[in-house]
């Protein structure tokens, strides 16, 4: 791969690996599309070289972007096209990231043989503290992989035989519906509130083994109020959308943890379903446990959705209107 620097405003960038340059464009040129796009260039090909043109910050972003993606290729990643929006939303963000220390950090490889990866600065260093320490807070808008990728890290420490056994645990809060109103008895009133991280567990592992460590107890999927009167050791804990957790549902969870277990905590404080009285746990526990040692908060923004492109547009358009309705 070369470099050079033409007449004002070009950027020449040739790629010596044909197969991977094919790859990098994309089909029909798609890649270089989404690119041009984003940095407001013009990107043009000529074989496997690239011609850039616009402004200086717009050629170095999209030589940047081209080169590390590049660089992934050459390392064996296999580069889809949301890849190519996760990487132009971490290059655009922070100029000297580099894409092959998030992306290329396995957490786990799933049944169907995907590899789960980080997919922002802000998931590289979720796992990173995930790894490090006993408890760790996820806090940010939905479709960041708060849960996912603490599931995923879950399924990695019980397949190492880090842990004996997974405990996935959400509080029961009525979104707008009454419990009593639904059907059956409690486990039935209770699953539509856990289908999410059966949902998951599901997509990680074979159906019949995610099963058979159901009823065997070494993964337990339950509403929060189970937790009370326990003591967790040898578990990875998750305790999700906790932000509709009250302040003594937290506390309680927080103090089951026992020897050799590791807890995640993770919530959107912008989607309480509390009643108004009620003050979240989540929020509390931000404001009083940050500064101990052993524990670590991640924060994560509306730049680490990693669904859909749209996701992210609607995230942006509600926060510009509770803004406007502030003011």
């Amino acid at each position: 791969m070369t470099s050079e620097q033409t007449d004002l405003h070009h950027t020449r960038l040739t790629f010596s690996d044909i197969d991977l340059a094919k790859q990098l464009f994309g089909e029909r040129n798609s890649h270089l599309k989404k690119i041009a796009e984003s940095v407001d260039a013009q990107i043009d090909t000529r074989g496997n070289m690239v011609i850039i043109t616009g402004a200086p910050h717009a050629e170095k972003l999209a030589e940047t972007i081209l080169n590390q993606v590049y660089d992934l290729l050459k390392s064996g990643y296999p580069v889809y096209p949301n890849d190519i929006d996760y990487a132009i939303s971490v290059l655009s963000s922070n100029h000297q990231a580099c894409l092959k220390d998030i992306f290329l950090d396995t957490v786990y490889i799933t049944s169907k043989k995907n590899p789960i990866t980080p997919k922002s600065q802000a998931q590289k260093t979720y796992i990173d503290a995930i790894r490090s320490f006993d408890i760790v807070f996820g806090i940010g808008p939905a479709g960041t992989g708060k849960t996912y990728l603490a599931m995923a890290m879950a399924v990695a420490e019980l397949t190492k035989g880090t842990v004996r056994r997974i405990i996935l645990t959400r509080p029961a809060v009525e979104a707008g519906e009454a419990l009593g109103f639904l059907p059956g008895d409690l486990a039935e009133k209770v699953d539509p509130y856990l289908r999410p991280l059966y949902d998951a567990l599901h997509d990680m592992m074979r159906f019949e083994k995610v099963s058979g460590m159901l009823q065997q107890g070494i993964i337990e999927v339950a509403p929060l109020a189970f937790m009370r009167g326990r003591t967790l050791n040898d578990a990875f804990i998750i305790l999700d959308e906790a932000q509709n957790t009250t302040t003594e549902q937290m506390k309680m969870f927080l103090t089951r943890i026992g020897f050799n277990s590791k807890a995640v905590i993770t919530g959107d404080i912008t989607q309480i379903d509390l009643p108004y009285e009620k003050l979240s746990g989540l929020i509390e526990a931000k404001n009083i446990l940050q500064n101990i040692p052993g524990i670590r908060m991640v924060f994560f923004s509306k730049q680490d959705v990693v669904r859909h492109k749209l996701v992210q547009d609607i995230l942006k358009a509600y926060e510009d209107h509770e803004k406007d309705r502030s003011r």
